[in-house]
């Protein structure tokens, strides 16, 4: 079928409410970059899941970073985005503003650069991410190890994508069909989300990021929908296989166990997240525990927005107190984040 035949059925499709949620962080960008939700039926809906990981770390997981880096001698290396997430009361940027110490790297191997050259001072990587990065991370410590570094720790916020799904299936999310998330899919295999489409009788659509390849995805996930059909269906074959990359899956074993660990605005999820084993606990900075997530502006509606239960424009703060310069809530920080996407 042409393109242009799935874009006309989507713009004009005029039968019962379809809501379908993207739980990749990039997909929320790439739909809001290739203006996606433009071409849909009113009666298409199209929401933005817990798949920023940014967005999903608690306020104490940022807490816990400040307070590192505050330290005497220790040095807290990150990505750009963590630098403006409000914790409970501040940000990283705000405490490095009164005397922390904070590096923005490009990739967690650059902190092995950083600490051979200094040694004298501890560096603690902030390690937050999903099933995609988390295997950098198992990279690093190889390499740590290798060099016989012993000023590099990391703090871990892992998640697996699994927990939140069906967290979200069990609390009234009200979603019709999920487009897999295609990063954690090239790790995974498509077959990773098999068990949830039968469980909970919901379609999965594995799709890439260009235009073309989000429209034939959502196309296929409606249809899917439409004729009940509970499967996952990979539109990313280019990437995507169905069984699991063995050789990144033998350093996740190798290095992390599941843990019950908290999502923004979703608490504890038994069994949604890595962290590293006991044999690995002198890298962790304390990673264990870091559960509160106490808003700094009480207002702030990010954990509904993930959960799709609203969208940001019904948040009070949205695009008036909050907006990507000054944040209020996490999901205005990343460039994957709902409320990013929703302002631009």
């Amino acid at each position: 079928m042409e393109i242009s035949a799935l874009v006309d059925f989507l713009q004009n499709y005029d039968g019962p409410k379809i809501r379908l949620m993207e739980v990749c962080g990039s997909h929320t960008h790439a739909i809001a970059k290739h203006g996606i939700r433009d071409l849909l039926s009113a009666n298409i809906e199209l929401l933005s899941g817990p798949g920023c990981p940014v967005c999903v770390t608690p306020t104490a997981y940022i807490d816990k970073l400040i307070e590192i880096c505050l330290r005497e001698n220790t040095t807290v290396a990150t990505f750009g985005d963590l630098l403006r997430v409000p914790g409970s009361k501040e940000s990283l940027n705000e405490a490095k503003g009164r005397g922390g110490r904070v590096a923005m790297v490009y990739s967690p191997m650059d902190v092995l650069g950083l600490a051979k050259e200094n040694p004298d001072m501890n560096y603690v990587f902030a390690a937050v991410g999903f099933e995609t990065t988390a295997p950098v991370y198992t990279l690093l410590l190889d390499q740590v190890q290798a060099m016989g570094l012993e000023n590099v720790q990391v703090l871990t916020a892992l998640k697996t994508m699994p927990g939140a799904i069906s967290y979200l299936c069990e609390n009234g999310a009200q979603i019709d069909g999920f487009i897999a998330p295609g990063h954690v899919c090239a790790i995974t295999g498509a077959d990773y989300f098999a068990g949830l489409a039968e469980k909970y009788q919901i379609p999965f659509a594995v799709s890439g990021f260009g235009d073309r390849e989000l429209v034939i995805a959502i196309y296929g996930l409606a249809q899917m929908v439409i004729n009940k059909e509970h499967v996952v269906k990979n539109y990313y074959t280019s990437v995507v296989d169905s069984g699991q990359n063995d050789i990144v899956v033998s350093q996740f074993n190798k290095y992390y166990e599941k843990a019950d660990v908290a999502w923004r605005g979703m608490g504890i999820i038994p069994g949604s997240g890595l962290v590293l084993k006991d044999e690995f606990k002198k890298y962790d900075a304390g990673s264990i525990g870091l559960d509160q997530d106490n808003k700094r502006n009480k207002a702030c509606r990010c954990g509904e927005i993930l959960m799709g239960k609203c969208k940001p424009s019904d948040c009070p703060l949205f695009g008036k107190v909050c907006t990507p310069m000054h944040p209020e809530g996490a999901c205005m920080v990343s460039e994957e984040g709902s409320c990013f996407n929703a302002y631009r």
